[in-house]
C-alpha cells in the first residue's frame, strides 16, 4: 500500500504531502525518496517538486490546520485529498477536523 501511494503522489502534480500519526516521518521520507528516484536523483523541476512535512507529536486538528492553511499558502490548489491509513478509520472525524481547522 505504501509504495502505491508514494508512486501515485510522486507521479502527479502534488505539491504537498502532510503526514500525521505514529511513524509518520516514514511517509515523509518515502515520498521524498520516490520523488528523487523519479528524477534519477538529479534536479527536480519546480512544478514537480513535492514538499513534505510530518506531524507526529501534535493533534490531528493541528496537522489538519497546517495542511489547510500553511501548506496551501501560495499554492494555487482547488483540491485536497485526505488519505487515512489505519486499522480503524474514522472518515467523519477526519472531515470534521479538517473543516474545523
Amino acid at each position: 500500500m505504501a509504495s502505491v501511494m508514494v508512486s501515485v503522489t510522486a507521479s502527479s502534480t502534488t505539491s504537498w504531502v502532510v503526514a500525521w500519526g505514529v511513524d509518520c516521518s516514514s511517509w515523509d521520507d518515502s515520498v521524498d525518496l520516490a520523488n528523487l528516484e523519479r528524477f534519477d536523483f538529479g534536479e527536480i523541476p519546480d512544478d514537480r517538486f513535492v514538499m513534505t512535512s510530518w506531524h507526529e507529536d501534535v493533534s490531528l486538528r493541528d496537522a489538519m490546520s497546517f495542511c489547510k492553511h500553511a501548506a496551501h499558502s501560495g499554492v494555487n490548489s482547488r483540491h485536497t485529498l485526505l488519505v487515512h491509513i489505519s486499522e480503524h478509520g474514522d472518515e467523519r472525524r477526519d472531515l470534521v477536523e479538517y473543516g474545523a481547522a
